[in-house]
């Protein structure tokens, strides 16, 4: 694996540890995409540091646990503007 990619991979481990941001949001911050940030985190992270890939993946299964609640305030706070 390249040292850049592992690198990369490292710091979005860091970083998602540290703040629990979205794939979405780490994407953003790293300027990836989605697809790239889940398969660093997903495939590379495990070769890389297993300890890491555990804390990681349970931010990560927490996320898809709350997703349906994160939809929903979206989906209020975009028609509580509509209608101001």
């Amino acid at each position: 694996m390249n040292s850049n990619i592992a690198k990369r991979v490292i710091d979005e481990a860091n970083y998602i540890i540290k703040t629990e941001k979205t794939v979405r949001e780490l994407a953003s911050i790293f300027g990836v995409s989605k697809s790239t940030v889940h398969k660093d985190l997903h495939e590379r992270l495990l070769e890389i540091d297993k300890n890491k890939y555990i804390e990681v993946d349970n931010i990560l299964k927490y996320h898809i646990d709350i997703r349906h609640l994160r939809g929903g305030e979206s989906t209020k706070n975009k028609y509580l503007k509509s209608n101001s």
